[in-house]
């Protein structure tokens, strides 16, 4: 008996340790085998690109973003560059407008940039800030401010108010058949934060009304350009980013101005040398390389926000990624694209299917697109007149 017993010990001992060893051999299989990865997670992690082994990997928000649509998966769609190059032809009248040779762009590109470094402050180029503009602003802002004080504080600013009826009037603006007589009538009929956007833009107007030797149409174009992309870009930051709307349509508004200033400096290089006949295609792309960091000059010297210098900053080369902007600079983004696509299909340049497609292309929604595009252009089945700075 004993020996049997212990026969029966020694085999137990023998097959726990045969199991015990078995069990850890499967951990070490487990451990082997990579985890499974949820598809969300793997989605993310296809979209994100790995980074070279010698640059530094920030923090991000590690929550999955959606694919962005591109230009290429979008039938029909025009990039932002090719949207651009079609405006300047429509706002030169020059088409097709190709490229320039290299030394005539350098030839004048580097006589402006000299200029362009210090316009923000010359008068002869540059808008000075409006003198009632940090008033209305506060004003504005004030909810203690009735609309009859509003009223007033425009009123004694008679070029002021004179703009600000004739915008009021312009089909972009107005908000019935009854023509808006007065400052009074404006500010009750478009309530505090209609009149805001027109007081703004109002202001800045004046600035476009340029001498028509050279390529006449551009002002009025430009023009036409920023007031839909300031009024775009206001919409797109209370729908979409949930960011300052006032802020973002004065965006647009000195986004436009950056433009004209880029485009009297270029006019007046080519004045200052005997015999030179101005090149749109020369002043088209110092405008891509040089509108926004003249607009940010311009925003800082009246004192405007860091953010909005900010956004403006968004705007310049090599900041195409939409996730690298603020949300004011997206904002602006969005107005300054579906503006110009806007102004192309209101002057039969582009369709309307054309115009969805690119915006969707650029990472819009369709919802996005629907919304503001409607404001932008709901008016121009009746052809009414548009106002003309």
């Amino acid at each position: 008996m004993p020996a049997a017993w212990l026969g029966l010990l020694i085999i137990a001992a023998v097959a726990v340790v045969v199991w015990l060893l078995g069990r850890r051999s499967r951990r070490a299989a487990d451990a082997a085998e990579p985890a499974p990865v949820s598809g969300v997670a793997r989605a993310a992690t296809s979209q994100r690109p790995t980074p070279p082994p010698s640059a530094a990997t920030p923090a991000r928000d590690a929550s999955p973003r959606p694919a962005r649509t591109t230009v290429s998966s979008v039938a029909g769609a025009l990039s932002a560059a090719e949207v651009f190059h079609k405006f300047h032809e429509f706002a030169f009248a020059a088409s097709p407008l190709a490229a320039p040779a290299p030394a005539a762009y350098e030839a004048l590109a580097s006589q402006a940039r000299s200029v362009l470094e210090t316009v923000a402050t010359e008068p002869r180029f540059a808008p000075r800030r409006p003198l009632l503009l940090p008033q209305l602003l506060r004003a504005i802002r004030d909810d203690d401010v009735s609309r009859r004080d509003l009223a007033k504080l425009i009123a004694q600013d008679p070029a002021l108010a004179g703009s600000l009826l004739r915008l009021a009037n312009s089909s972009f603006y107005r908000a019935s058949e009854r023509p808006v007589e007065s400052v009074d009538r404006a500010v009750a009929l478009l309530g505090t934060d209609g009149i805001r956007s027109l007081v703004a833009a109002a202001l800045v107007q004046p600035v476009f009304q340029l001498s028509k030797q050279q390529f006449p149409h551009f002002p009025e174009a430009v023009w036409e350009h920023t007031y839909r992309a300031a009024g775009a870009a206001e919409a797109h930051a209370a729908i979409v980013e949930d960011a300052d709307p006032f802020a973002a349509q004065l965006l647009g508004l000195t986004m436009g101005l950056g433009s004209i200033v880029v485009f009297r400096v270029a006019l007046d290089r080519y004045a200052a040398r005997p015999g030179s006949k101005p090149d749109a295609s020369v002043i088209a792309m110092l405008l891509d390389e040089q509108a926004a960091t003249v607009a940010r000059r311009i925003a800082l010297s009246w004192e405007l926000s860091e953010r909005i210098a900010d956004a403006l900053r968004d705007q310049g080369p090599g900041r195409d990624v939409r996730e690298e902007r603020t949300p004011l600079g997206r904002s602006l983004h969005f107005g300054r694209l579906i503006g110009a696509l806007a102004v192309l299909y209101t002057n039969e340049r582009v369709n309307e299917d054309t115009a969805k497609a690119s915006m969707l292309a650029s990472g819009a929604t369709a919802f996005e697109f629907e919304r503001i595009w409607t404001r932008l252009t709901g008016k121009a089945e009746r052809a009414p007149e548009r106002q003309k700075p």
